[in-house]
């Protein structure tokens, strides 16, 4: 028997369907941890400020812990576990270890599902914008050097990987005037 409070909800999350009952008063979040056990989304100020609790709802982060559950139906979630076979987010964890933007890593799955949008939405951002786009993840503990060199890293070795086969064709025309 189910409460009379709680609501139908079906989304996917991280690529599999999810049907449950929720109070409508429940967060994303909360959801995500309890009812779901996926316990890399952490909570941290319960308003939408740190970030430490980011997702992707349908492609865009979202600060699930101001975000309703019964707001997600229908929709796709993605949690930091729904990233384990990503390769981008396999170069920026390796980034993020390589230049020690890690530290107590309470901030780290809300700061790398964000370093993900951004390289994948700005891939010529400077270290101004990187920051910029950063202002809504906080960490208390990097003085984010470490993050914004982690996430040009990326930026900048899949720039390089992209004018690669230019500058290759440009070579061989070169070569063969």
């Amino acid at each position: 028997m189910t409460d009379a409070r709680k609501k139908p909800l079906q989304l996917t999350v991280n690529d599999a369907p999810v049907a449950a009952f929720v109070e409508p008063r429940t967060h994303l979040a909360d959801f995500l941890r309890e009812a779901q056990l996926l316990t890399g989304t952490n909570i941290g100020c319960e308003q939408g400020v740190c970030g430490a609790c980011t997702v992707q709802i349908d492609g865009a982060p979202a600060r699930s812990c101001i975000t309703p559950a019964i707001a997600c139906a229908g929709a796709h979630v993605r949690t930091i576990e729904g990233f384990d076979d990503d390769a981008l987010m396999n170069e920026l964890r390796a980034a993020f270890s390589a230049e020690h933007a890690l530290q107590c890593g309470y901030c780290t799955p809300g700061m790398i599902v964000t370093a993900r949008d951004i390289v994948t939405r700005l891939p010529d951002a400077d270290d101004a914008r990187v920051r910029y786009e950063l202002a809504g993840n906080l960490c208390r503990c990097t003085g984010y050097v470490g993050i914004v060199r982690a996430i040009r890293r990326v930026l900048d070795a899949r720039r390089a990987a992209s004018t690669r086969p230019l500058a290759a064709a440009a070579a061989v025309t070169a070569t063969a005037a």
